[in-house]
């Protein structure tokens, strides 16, 4: 894609709900912010807890519809469209880079909430390419660390690499009457934070073996994956900044940025 003037950051999302596209949420307001701090990428690829598949996906639609993947949500949620433009550009590029891989060319797949419920309080004018890639989570975490690590190209080449999921995200236990944090939930949150603080890359690869809350705030990978393909593309003169730093009821919503410079997020 051409070499840019600037390293991109690399970012991490907890979503959380996906109410929080639309709502005035302070976890909203702090997406709104970086997008105005972040350097302006020439495309953005996502990682999304949203998009499970056998393999290695691609998407590749020069245009891609806005999906609606969730129920029980008001109708103003399901009337939302996120018109960006796709890049079959970048799609063919991240093929080149995943050439160890048998990747897949989806031309019909879309946008889900876990990407453009974030990405419409950050470029809300829709005005910046987005690819997706799926990830396989049949395969342990050494292997999507691995995948990730062959993008690493793509940070000099201005695109925004943004994984959307959540540290912590256990439904089944959430109390929706009191939000205060779980204790064990906070725990592994902050336990986590100290072992990205510290660059510990195989312990947070190997997530099974992250302490005995361990299964409780990790029950099904989909959500902790997504970080692993951020952390991939750490490097050493990069800064871990946190933010949107809560923990609601047995979700994370921690978010963290790996740049050179601070970004005020």
């Amino acid at each position: 894609m051409g070499q840019s003037d600037q390293t991109m950051p690399v970012v991490f999302v907890g979503h959380g709900s996906p109410m929080n596209a639309i709502e005035d949420s302070r976890w909203r307001q702090r997406w709104q912010q970086l997008g105005r701090e972040l350097p302006r990428p020439r495309a953005i690829l996502c990682i999304s807890a949203h998009w499970e598949a056998p393999g290695v996906r691609v998407s590749t639609a020069a245009s891609a519809p806005t999906i609606h993947d969730f129920y029980g949500f008001p109708p103003a949620l399901f009337a939302v469209q996120y018109p960006a433009p796709g890049s079959p550009e970048l799609a063919e590029r991240v093929t080149q880079l995943l050439a160890g891989y048998p990747v897949v060319a989806d031309a019909q797949r879309g946008l889900d909430h876990g990407a453009w419920s974030v990405l419409l309080p950050m470029y809300p004018d829709a005005d910046v390419p987005v690819v997706q890639l799926s990830m396989d989570t049949r395969q342990p975490g050494a292997y999507h660390y691995a995948l990730a690590e062959q993008l690493a190209p793509l940070r000099d080449e201005g695109v925004l690499v943004l994984a959307s999921g959540n540290i912590v995200h256990n439904l089944r236990t959430f109390n929706f009457h009191d939000l205060r944090p779980a204790t064990w939930a906070q725990q592994f949150d902050h336990a986590i934070a100290q072992r990205l603080t510290d660059g510990d890359d195989a312990g947070l690869v190997a997530w099974s073996q992250l302490g005995p809350h361990a299964a409780e705030a990790i029950p099904t990978p989909e959500h902790y994956l997504p970080l692993l393909y951020a952390l991939a593309l750490r490097r050493p003169q990069d800064r871990v900044q946190f933010f949107n730093e809560d923990v609601i009821s047995t979700l994370s919503m921690r978010s963290v940025i790996w740049a050179d410079a601070d970004v005020h997020a």
